[in-house]
C-alpha cells in the first residue's frame, strides 16, 4: 500500500547540513524541497515530492549524493519507462537535476554527473486533456442539469466552466477571495500553479451561482466544503468523478473545460492574448504580465460575459 505523502521533517532537513554526516539523496532533496515548495502550488508540490518518494527514494534515498552516477540512476528509472511512464521519468529527472544543482551550489558536490541522463529515455507522447467539441457544450450542460449529482458538485463544475479555472483552484475557493461589490474573484498567488495572483471578473451567472452556494456554505471558510469535514474544501477530484458518472469517461475531464473555453473563444475571434490572460497562462515577460492583468480587466469582463451567456444557450433540437 502506498504511503501517504508527508511534509519533510525540518529536523531531518537540518541534519544534512552537518558536514560530519553522510549527505544522502533523501536529506538533500528535503533541503531542496523547502525552497522548491515556495515556488509551486501546494497540490503540485505534494505530487512532485510523492513521485520522488515512489521512483527514487526506495533505491537511491540512502545513497550519498556524491556517489550517484548516471548509469545508476538510469537503471533505477528504466523499469518505469518500460511501463510507459516516460513523461514521469522526464519529470523526475528534471527535479533530480534541480537537487543536484542545489547540491553543487551549496558545496556538497563539485559537479553534477546527471545532466545528460534524459537523453537515455524516449520522447513521451503528448496527451491532450480529454475535452469535448464546442458544439457539444449544450449537450453537456443538459446532462449536468439533469444528472443525479449533488447541487454543490454541480455548482462546482459550473463555476470552473464559467471562470475557466483549474480544478484545484475552484475546489479550494474561499469566500474571502470573493468581492461581491466589485464582482471580482482574486485567487492569491500561493494557490495558483505558477505562484502569481489571478483576478477573475465575475459574470451575473457566476454571481447567481455564488449566491446559491452562500445559502449552503456562507458561514464556512470554503465555498465548496467537504462532505465529511465542513471546515475543509471538497476533494480536487470531485468534479472529475462527477463528470465520469455523467457518462463522459474518456471524453472529458474537469481540466478539459479550460480547453473547451479556449477553443470556443478563439473560434469566435476573441483576442488570443486576452484568452491566455483569462486562463492564467504565465507571460514570460513579467512586466507585460502585470500590465495585462491591470489593463485587460475591463476587456476580460466583456469576454467572460459572452462566455457565460454562451454556456447557458439551450440545446438546439
Amino acid at each position: 500500500m502506498a504511503t501517504k505523502w508527508r511534509q519533510p521533517n525540518i529536523r531531518t532537513i537540518n541534519y544534512w547540513l552537518d558536514p560530519l554526516c553522510c549527505n544522502i539523496l533523501k536529506l538533500v532533496t528535503d533541503a531542496w524541497f523547502e525552497i522548491k515548495k515556495q515556488k509551486v502550488s501546494e497540490n503540485h508540490g505534494q505530487k512532485l515530492y510523492r513521485r520522488l518518494e515512489i521512483y527514487l527514494f526506495p533505491a537511491l534515498g540512502e545513497t550519498p549524493i556524491s556517489a550517484l552516477t548516471a548509469p545508476q540512476v538510469i537503471q533505477v528509472l528504466k523499469p518505469a519507462e518500460a511501463k510507459g511512464n516516460i513523461e514521469t521519468c522526464k519529470r523526475v529527472i528534471s527535479w533530480l537535476n534541480e537537487v543536484m544543482t542545489f547540491a553543487v551550489n551549496t558545496g556538497l558536490i563539485h559537479s553534477n554527473p546527471l545532466i545528460g541522463i534524459a537523453a537515455a529515455f524516449g520522447v513521451p507522447e503528448k496527451r491532450q486533456m480529454p475535452t469535448i467539441k464546442p458544439d457539444e457544450l449544450p449537450e453537456f450542460m443538459e446532462a449536468l442539469t439533469y444528472s443525479s449529482i449533488k447541487l454543490t458538485t454541480r455548482c462546482l463544475i459550473e463555476l470552473q466552466l464559467h471562470t475557466m479555472t483549474r480544478p484545484a483552484e475552484a475546489a479550494k475557493a474561499k469566500w474571502t477571495e470573493i468581492d461581491f461589490d466589485k464582482q471580482l474573484w482574486t485567487i492569491p498567488a500561493e494557490r495558483m500553479k505558477m505562484k502569481r495572483e489571478h483576478i477573475i471578473p465575475l459574470t451575473p451567472q457566476v454571481i447567481s451561482l455564488l449566491n446559491r452556494m452562500h445559502k449552503i456554505s456562507g458561514d464556512l471558510e470554503y465555498i465548496f466544503p467537504a462532505d465529511r469535514n465542513k471546515h475543509h474544501h471538497t476533494n480536487t477530484e470531485t468534479a472529475n468523478m462527477a463528470i465520469k458518472r455523467m457518462g463522459y469517461k474518456d471524453r472529458l475531464v474537469a481540466h478539459g473545460l479550460r480547453a473547451l473555453a479556449s477553443t470556443t473563444l478563439n473560434e469566435q475571434g476573441f483576442d488570443a492574448e486576452l484568452i491566455e490572460v483569462s486562463l492564467a497562462h504565465v507571460d514570460k515577460n513579467t512586466v507585460r504580465a502585470a500590465y495585462n492583468r491591470a489593463d485587460y480587466i475591463e476587456r476580460r469582463k466583456e469576454l467572460m460575459c459572452w462566455w457565460s451567456e454562451h454556456i447557458r444557450q439551450p440545446v438546439v433540437v
